[in-house]
């Protein structure tokens, strides 16, 4: 195979990943800011707290179908173009929210929030993906995390305005954001892929795909269902890590704290699984960052001290950050470039949906039974269904030894 363009793994590469990590870190707040607001949202409509969170299942419907249609925008108008737009929606749903008179408009100006916000997500990655080949992986992870840095730094910068003026004006504040500073950015991410670094990346991918015998789609398929499987267990922890400490009498401070525990590991597992994934290949690092999640699962069945529950917070929280963005690796590895948006916009949705139903589900199964117990051990059999197709995929791709014919006996 010759070598990649120059384009590829260059100074311009890393220029480009270092403005999308900056418009990550505005666009991902989409997903966080209803979050942050709930209790002030709930206390000023007289909401019930069931209620209270419609405006963040909305988010979330509009975040996870926003990754497959922008993914698809993406391959056929380029990034800047469908950021832009974006970012203008998401100004708008801002504005909408900021003016919502009852818990309906604020559910529905959410929706347009998580569908614009999800542009920072799988799309921006799939970009990311297509100018790195040699560090592909670590690019991919640093990229996605600005997903969970901007959980964690707009918190910080709206802790002021949300104490002193309420909710609507951080809203206000995030919808000036989008239109004043990121909407500008966008134009620094105008500048397409070479078509030579574009057919090198179809020509390695290729390599890998004709090993495995499986189509594009077969492979998709796969893939999807195996985020399903990894987000359902994911969703248990991160979902009701607050409620679970409740239970146990430690209070909803605590679970806050190991839920920020869980996303700065998670930081961290996403720069070591995109260094890893350089090294052995998205398949491997998905299966051994998939296998150490369940593991971690298997150790919160017995953890019901203060300290324990930490530890394993933080031991969760480092086995499951690189394993979203692996799937990217993969679909860059073995899948056409061309349709590297509307691909990995796929999987990113099948994930988002997995983490909605695996906390919907947890939820139920703790209706029912009255403890967390059996919703861990459901976590830790949809984890089994991740690993087992990661397995079959990486059986599959092994390259097979031409047959040999035992000589006849005399």
């Amino acid at each position: 195979m010759s070598p990649p363009p120059a384009t590829l793994d260059s100074r311009a590469s890393w220029s480009r990943l270092a403005m999308a990590l900056c418009l990550s870190l505005i666009g991902n707040a989409g997903m966080w800011a209803i979050i942050l607001v709930l209790p002030d949202v709930q206390a000023e409509f007289g909401a019930s707290r069931a209620a209270a969170t419609l405006p963040y299942t909305l988010t979330m419907v509009g975040f996870a179908i926003g990754n497959f249609v922008i993914g698809k925008a993406v391959d056929r108008f380029g990034l800047a173009t469908s950021l832009a737009a974006s970012a203008v929606l998401m100004g708008v749903g801002y504005g909408a929210a900021f003016l919502a008179p009852n818990i309906a408009v604020l559910s529905i100006a959410q929706l347009a929030i998580g569908f614009g916000s999800s542009a920072s997500f799988g799309p921006l990655i799939a970009d990311t993906s297509q100018w790195f080949l040699k560090r592909r992986g670590l690019a991919v992870a640093i990229a996605a995390s600005g997903n969970y840095l901007s959980g964690a730094l707009w918190p910080f910068i709206l802790a002021g305005t949300l104490a002193s003026d309420g909710w609507r004006a951080a809203y206000l504040i995030l919808a000036l954001a989008c239109i004043v500073i990121m909407l500008p950015l966008t134009a620094i991410v105008r500048r397409s892929l070479p078509e030579a670094a574009m057919q090198a990346s179809e020509t390695a991918a290729a390599e890998r795909a004709r090993t495995t015998g499986l189509s594009p789609r077969a492979l998709t398929i796969l893939l999807a269902m195996a985020g399903i499987g990894c987000c359902v267990a994911m969703a248990m922890p991160q979902v009701h890590i607050v409620a679970y400490c409740v239970d146990l009498g430690y209070g909803p401070a605590v679970g806050g704290e190991m839920l920020s525990l869980m996303l700065l590991g998670g930081v961290a597992s996403r720069l070591v699984s995109g260094v890893l994934a350089d090294k052995l290949g998205g398949v491997v690092t998905l299966l051994i960052g998939s296998t150490l999640q369940m593991l971690a699962l298997f150790l919160y069945l017995p953890s019901t001290g203060l300290m324990s529950l930490y530890i394993v917070s933080m031991v969760f929280g480092l086995s499951q950050g690189g394993i979203v963005p692996s799937y990217a690796v993969i679909v860059r590895e073995y899948l056409p470039a061309r349709e590297a948006g509307a691909r990995v916009g796929l999987v990113m949705m099948s994930t988002i949906f997995g983490m909605a139903i695996g906390g919907w589900l947890s939820g139920l199964i703790y209706d029912l039974t009255g403890s967390y117990q059996m919703a861990f051990l459901n976590g830790i059999a949809f984890n089994a269904v991740n690993v087992a197709l990661m397995v079959f995929i990486l059986m599959r791709s092994r390259p097979r030894p031409p047959s040999t014919q035992r000589p006849l006996a005399a």
